[in-house]
């Protein structure tokens, strides 16, 4: 009985089990909940990426390209010369060089011109008082006297001899006394101007003359002081004319077959990296430093705005006779961009930016050995103002 009772209860509760199975609710796939926002970002991301621009290029209408002053210009190739590089000397032009003394000993009494400043051809530089040239001036003020004196007796004697009142003894001994007075007035006056006075006449003798400058140009060395006794010996000023500079090279014996007197150079300094001064080859020695096994050599390079500076370091590219085709671009249109070389390129409506690979400075204008090809048209105006817009969307980016 007990086993019966203990069956029929067994039973009734898995129909009850079962009937809860049936009634419980189907679970919904995952993918059909509507809270699976991850996967719905992820692929709105994937879109904007697509639609977004490449790094680098920047889109701009018309009107933007006109604003900015953009100007572009096809890459082309040119022919250009071979170059041989030399490192060099800038130095003063020693044909337009003086080292400016006083031609007679005397006492630096005023000084008119500084260290640097720029002079005109006579221009004083300093006053000096000389005793030397107190006692040729006052030879001088009595050998003018002196002529004058006899100049009047000459025409007064000449008057009367021309009218027979005086004897012709009495007119050519005044005549005599008139030449022998000239002359002796023209060697005062000669004195004077080989000590680089000028004569002048004056009641009284002066004894303080100038010393000026021989032509225009830069005072590059003073050593007057005032007060001091300054000696033929010693100058006082050095004057250089720097309009046109020298450029000191030395060239290795391999290159001389390559290289002619009259061949372009191209000069560079560390003071203008990206400015090359175009020059000519006038001189190359004739004799080879028998240590360094090298010959001199100089270029002549226009400096009117002074900044090329005696003694500084500069490299000197010198043209060979052999030339070939490079691709070459304007200065302005390279820019440099987290420490590379680079150029901006458009491509229909959008500018790309290009890492390129430099050659040679020709003086307005760089040799591109990689990075862009002939045909290409490359930012060369206004590419300072696209570097600027790129700059701004990549801290965009980040912001």
């Amino acid at each position: 009985m007990m086993t019966r009772t203990l069956t029929a209860a067994a039973l009734v509760l898995l129909l009850a089990l079962a009937a809860c199975g049936r009634n419980a609710p189907e679970a919904k796939p995952a993918t059909e909940n509507p809270t699976a926002a991850p996967e719905k970002t992820a692929a709105n991301d994937k879109e904007a990426a697509t639609e977004a621009p490449e790094a680098g290029q920047i889109h701009l209408t018309e009107a933007d390209i006109k604003a900015a002053g953009i100007r572009t210009e096809e890459a082309d190739e040119a022919e250009v010369h071979e170059r041989i590089a030399v490192t060099a000397t800038i130095q003063a032009n020693q044909d337009r060089l003086a080292h400016v003394a006083p031609r007679v000993p005397g006492r630096i009494v005023g000084i008119t011109a500084k260290l640097g400043d720029r002079v005109k051809a006579g221009q004083a530089l300093a006053s000096l008082d000389s005793i030397e040239i107190g006692e040729a001036h006052s030879a001088y003020l009595q050998a003018d006297s002196q002529f004058r004196l006899a100049q009047a007796d000459f025409e007064r004697a000449e008057k009367l001899h021309a009218e027979q009142i005086v004897p012709e003894k009495d007119y050519l001994r005044s005549r005599s006394e008139q030449e022998k007075a000239r002359a002796n007035l023209r060697a005062a006056t000669d004195k004077l101007r080989l000590m680089g006075v000028t004569p002048a006449k004056s009641d009284n003798a002066a004894s303080v003359f100038t010393v000026s400058a021989p032509f225009a140009g830069t005072v590059i060395e003073k050593t007057a002081v005032l007060g001091e006794l300054a000696q033929p010996d010693k100058s006082l000023f050095t004057v250089a004319d720097l309009s046109v500079v020298w450029i000191e090279a030395n060239l290795f014996e391999k290159d001389l077959g390559k290289i002619k007197v009259g061949a372009t150079v191209s000069v560079s300094v560390a003071a203008y990296p990206d400015e090359a001064f175009k020059g000519r080859l006038t001189y190359i020695s004739s004799v080879m430093d028998r240590e360094s096994r090298t010959i001199k050599a100089r270029v002549e390079v226009a400096n009117a705005d002074g900044r090329l500076k005696p003694d500084m370091f500069a490299n000197a590219a010198i043209d060979t006779a052999t030339a070939g085709k490079a691709l070459t671009v304007p200065t302005s249109a390279i820019l440099l961009q987290e420490g590379k070389k680079t150029v901006f390129v458009r491509e229909k409506d959008s500018f790309e930016k290009r890492e390129v690979e430099l050659g040679d400075n020709l003086g307005g204008r760089f040799v591109v050995k990689d990075g862009i090809e002939a045909g290409e048209t490359v930012v060369v105006e206004g590419a300072y103002a696209l570097k600027s817009r790129l700059l701004k969307s990549k801290i965009g980016d980040h912001d």
